[in-house]
């Protein structure tokens, strides 16, 4: 059975055929017209209707960058898009004639991975997507954990500095304000400015300009051997690390993945968030300790996650 996946976000609406073992057979990809919510729909429909073409397709998944409702139907709030209660399950259906389901993007991805990616084997997962923001997606005993209104796993929102840095959610010291590629950046401008020798490599991939840096610069840079930029993306798996110790001390995954365009950095990452998740275990040496791996289907997640939850419709 052949269903559609389709992962909207912020600038570009991904869309793709998934076959029953997960692979994606075809995609398409269109602007977000990110201000207009009937357009984005108009585009999210034109993207169905061409993968659609000589398939038999059963049904339709949406990956969606904000909170969804219980139901999966209505997207309550999206920070990046003009959605405001928006019941773009009918809609969608309305305008494809197939049945749709709408699941917030991260626990899409995280789907995806716990069925088809790099938690295949286990029935307890954490997805940490490390973007712009910081996303989350959780499953527990092979289900996905939603929350009794739909919103659960928002991990970025976690409070982890009373009083910190504010988050554009409204709170302060939230996750995602330590651990994130916009953390990562703020970080490095910061350096750039108040230290140009140290970050003189930084600078000098910013064209001379430290407001100019951005966060695949300083993946560059470390990759290369910069020392400010591996000291950077250290921090950055220090504070993953921390909030990882937090997690398992709640929900006791058996392994967490991660994913995001930071995690190109592989290992200069994931290397001080492992050993910093080994310092604040609860119990260490006492308890089986979960395994930190990166996430294996890129940007494909969500798609496929979505995707494949769609198969419950049919």
């Amino acid at each position: 059975m052949h269903t559609i996946g389709v992962d909207i976000g912020g600038t570009k609406i991904a869309a793709g055929v998934v076959d029953d073992d997960g692979t994606l057979l075809a995609k398409v990809r269109r602007e977000t017209p990110a201000t207009d919510v009937e357009a984005i729909e108009v585009a999210v429909a034109d993207a169905v209707r061409e993968l659609c073409e000589g398939r038999d397709v059963a049904a339709v998944g949406v990956a969606a960058a904000g909170y969804v409702d219980a139901t999966r139907s209505v997207v309550l709030f999206a920070p990046n898009l003009a959605w405001r209660d928006e019941p773009l399950r009918a809609d969608l259906e309305d305008r494809t004639g197939l049945p749709v389901l709408v699941e917030n993007d991260a626990n899409a991805a995280a789907w995806g991975e716990f069925r088809y990616g790099a938690a295949r084997e286990v029935d307890d997962m954490v997805l940490l997507t490390v973007g712009t923001g910081l996303g989350g997606g959780i499953v527990l005993h092979g289900n996905l954990l939603r929350g009794a209104y739909g919103v659960a796993a928002e991990l970025g929102h976690v409070r982890v500095v009373p009083d910190g840095i504010r988050c554009p959610c409204g709170q302060r010291g939230c996750w995602e304000q330590y651990a994130s590629g916009s953390a990562l950046v703020r970080e490095a401008r910061e350096l750039a400015r108040s230290s140009a020798l140290s970050a003189s490599a930084l600078v000098e991939l910013a064209g001379g300009d430290p407001a100019a840096i951005e966060g695949p610069m300083v993946t560059d840079a470390a990759r290369a051997g910069d020392p400010a930029a591996l000291e950077l993306i250290a921090d950055l798996g220090r504070w993953l690390g921390e909030g990882t110790a937090s997690i398992a001390a709640v929900l006791d995954p058996a392994v967490v993945l991660v994913g995001g365009g930071v995690s190109a950095a592989g290992d200069l990452l994931l290397e001080p968030m492992r050993e910093a998740f080994r310092r604040h275990l609860t119990a260490r040496g006492h308890r089986p300790e979960l395994a930190i791996r990166p996430a294996a289907l890129g940007n494909e997640a969500g798609m496929v996650g979505a995707a494949d939850l769609a198969r419950s419709l049919v």
